[in-house]
């Protein structure tokens, strides 16, 4: 296995990574027509889902959004092989930060934040472009993969321009050894939770959702501010970052408060182009836990 996993990984992804933006473009077009027209991959997932989620909207409001959302993912797909290859100088284009004054503000006041945010449009980019937009040490935290040869180059990928990798597993030993850093901790917030018991349920995409309770847990914790990262795609491989403040005070906010506030601006994200978001993840696997007093 380990040998096919090299051999597809230099014969294969990485030729493809170091062609110009333009014939990876070209690519995925042929991908878009190979994966939605004839594959059909994952299609009963994504027209589920959409449907489920925006049930005011007709079968063909929901196939136009699902064809949408597939050309999205395979210029994702492209430009995340494109990822591995890709220049400092080149990533710097593509990926910028607008008004960065209200995160910088923070780094100014010493104090560390934590930066809650979806898989809306290309968070590979992102992973790598993020360490030289702000001035805090950034660190994402990530769920490593079964497969370990390409856990070790999604890792180094993300970290090459200075990004930080630290596993779930890891997340509190990490709080408590750094808390002397100004760092920034990136948490996604659209991940299904390992464990439904300790999630916080609402309601997302009008449907009942366990969200993961990391972001406001160590938020409160640390008393962190939280900031909810928006990533909206200019172009074809050209995206910009804003900062949106969820609280400065996490210490004062209810229980819940937080992650429904940055769920929220998620969801509102989502409806204002519902293309970008991973719809091919079965996100409402899990149910909600049926309570022993119920």
């Amino acid at each position: 296995m380990i040998v096919l996993n090299i051999l597809l990984y230099y014969l294969v992804i990485i030729p493809i990574s170091l062609l110009p933006f333009p014939v990876l473009y070209f690519i995925s077009d042929f991908l878009y027509l190979l994966i939605y027209h004839i594959v059909g991959y994952r299609k009963r997932v994504v027209i589920s889902n959409i449907q489920n989620s925006f049930p005011e909207k007709t079968e063909k409001d929901c196939i136009k959004i699902s064809k949408l959302f597939y050309r999205h993912f395979c210029d994702l797909v492209v430009e995340s092989l494109k990822a591995f290859t890709i220049s400092e100088r080149q990533v710097q284009k593509r990926v910028v930060c607008r008004h960065p004054e209200l995160i910088d503000m923070y780094f100014e006041q010493n104090r560390s934040v934590i930066i809650a945010g979806g898989h809306y449009n290309n968070w590979e980019l992102f992973a790598v472009a993020v360490d030289k937009i702000i001035k805090h040490d950034t660190v994402g935290i990530y769920t490593p993969l079964r497969n370990k040869f390409f856990d070790d180059k999604m890792r180094s990928t993300r970290s090459k321009y200075g990004l930080q990798m630290v596993a779930t597993r890891e997340v509190k030993r990490f709080f408590e050894e750094n808390k002397h850093r100004l760092t920034a901790t990136i948490f996604g917030v659209d991940q299904s939770p390992s464990n439904p018991k300790s999630a916080y349920w609402m309601t997302f995409l009008n449907q009942e959702t366990g969200v993961q309770f990391g972001t406001e847990k160590f938020a409160k914790e640390y008393g962190y501010p939280v900031l909810y990262g928006r990533l909206n795609k200019v172009k074809r491989g050209h995206y910009e970052l804003e900062f949106v403040l969820v609280t400065d005070n996490p210490g004062q906010m209810a229980y819940g408060e937080i992650t429904e506030k940055v769920t929220r601006l998620l969801e509102k994200d989502i409806q204002a182009g519902p293309q970008y978001w991973l719809w091919t993840h079965r996100r409402w696997k899990q149910k909600r836990p049926v309570s022993p007093d119920a």
